[in-house]
């Protein structure tokens, strides 16, 4: 299998991407890997060529380019010529770590969406506390698209079951809509309608609405919601993980020679702990509805995060994902059509 890199995109590239695909390149035997960039900037970094090839790309997109017109008139760019190996066949994924709105953009326009599924949903992997049989859950849409209609977010319910299938090996993944409240009719119109629609699908395990407190205690395999909210979700986690390690590191320095003797011997127990809400651990967000496996790491992402998160595009290579997906909306044409007219 062939992954095509974006080497230029990321606060760390491109040492920390080619690295990263180095440690990929020699931990998978059955890789290999197309990297695009700079050639004056990349080459001199690559250790080993083994079943690693260099594309020169001459543009580069930033952090700072306009997502769209970027892919539009940058041709020469590392993503847009990635996304291109993946679209003639020459790639079967494409990964980076740079400009999201690009990255999402070169998936849309180039790579191409599965026939019958309207709008792509990004999804990440987040981490469960403190539950022996679930480690982790699956959440999307969270960012892909910041208006969404409701029958989005019923297909988004489907892509999550094949993704946790393929991913995390649930076989019967448990399937929650974000909501405010648990009752069948807590939420908006949009929300109570979504939820009588996921209800009526035979082929998935819907268990019902879901509340944000119970996301990390695992409330269920895949979480369903709009990509705004998901969004908005996400970095709540984020941020509030990053606070209370600040607070907790805060009280310690200021608690004298006592605290911070207590802390030291603590300091197994802040590393599980900053261990278990690390979910860069579980790889990339994955733009799923696409005709191939499209996947943006962390802008931040060092060399363990890029080698974890080309695992996890190998095993959606593996498991044919994509293709499962592309069955299963072909196969589900009158059913999907039924419920999109039923949710205008």
């Amino acid at each position: 299998m062939k992954i095509a890199v974006d080497a230029m995109g990321g606060d760390y590239a491109p040492a920390e991407i080619i690295k990263g695909v180095e440690l990929a390149r020699d931990a998978y035997s059955d890789v290999e890997f197309l990297v695009y960039g700079q050639e004056e900037q990349v080459k001199p970094l690559i250790q080993d060529d083994s079943r690693l090839t260099l594309v020169p790309a001459t543009e580069v997109i930033t952090m700072e380019d306009e997502p769209v017109r970027a892919i539009r008139r940058k041709k020469q760019s590392s993503i847009v010529l990635a996304a291109n190996a993946v679209k003639d066949g020459e790639a079967d994924a494409f990964f980076s770590a740079g400009n999201s709105g690009a990255v999402l953009a070169a998936g849309l326009l180039i790579v191409g969406r599965i026939k019958g599924i309207d709008r792509p949903g990004l999804t990440t992997t987040l981490p469960v506390l403190r539950k022996p049989d679930q480690s982790s859950f699956v959440m999307l849409d969270v960012g892909a698209n910041a208006d969404t209609k409701p029958f989005n977010v019923v297909q988004y319910a489907v892509m999550g079951q094949y993704y946790a299938q393929s991913i995390m090996h649930v076989k019967q993944p448990c399937i929650g809509l974000l909501n405010n409240g648990t009752e069948a009719d807590k939420g908006d119109m949009a929300h109570q309608a979504i939820y009588q629609a996921l209800a009526s699908i035979d082929s998935i395990n819907f268990i019902g609405n879901v509340e944000s407190r119970e996301l990390l205690n695992g409330a269920a395999d895949v979480v369903v919601t709009d990509g705004f909210t998901g969004n908005a979700t996400l970095k709540a986690i984020e941020g509030t993980a990053l606070s209370m390690l600040k607070l907790i590191k805060g009280e310690i320095m200021s608690g004298g020679l006592g605290g911070k003797i207590g802390a030291s011997m603590l300091k197994p127990v802040f590393k599980n702990v900053q261990s278990a809400m690390d979910y860069s651990q579980y790889g990339g967000a994955v733009l799923l509805g696409l005709k191939a496996p499209v996947v943006k790491t962390h802008g931040s992402s060092k060399a363990p995060t890029v080698k974890n998160t080309i695992g996890q595009i190998r095993e959606l290579i593996e498991t044919k994902s994509a293709d499962q997906l592309v069955s299963y909306f072909a196969n589900h044409t009158d059913e999907m059509a039924a419920l999109k007219e039923s949710l205008k």
